[in-house]
């Protein structure tokens, strides 16, 4: 049996491959109990283009606490805003295992909002 973690891993093993076939470039998202963090990641993986946690002076004016969804919202509107500044505008969603809800989905939500397309 599988404990949560291997579990999440392996989602997003899975996940992960099937963007790699697609050689898109991805919206990746990372979450623990206190901070989230989001990354834009080029087509062959090996370079951050654009990156935005609720662990930057920015975020933290606007979010007290970053383990919530007020936080996420705004980490998603900034990596979208640094999304566009790079230069990309369409990305495919990777949420590493995570489930879609919650924290995960106000991030992809502030980010659909401020014209990234996923």
């Amino acid at each position: 049996m599988l404990d949560k973690k291997q579990a999440r891993l392996r989602r997003a093993r899975k996940s992960r491959a099937k963007i790699a076939e697609l050689k898109a470039v991805r919206l990746c998202v990372n979450r623990t109990n206190s901070h989230i963090y989001a990354q834009i990641i080029s087509a062959c993986g090996s370079k951050v283009l654009a990156a935005a946690s609720t662990l930057e002076a920015d975020v933290k004016k606007d979010a007290s606490n970053g383990g919530n969804k007020a936080a996420a919202s705004v980490v998603g509107k900034l990596i979208a805003e640094r999304a566009k500044a790079a230069g990309v505008e369409t990305v495919a969603f990777d949420r590493s295992g995570f489930q879609y809800h919650g924290r995960v989905q106000a991030l992809a939500e502030a980010a659909r909002e401020n014209g990234l397309k996923f």
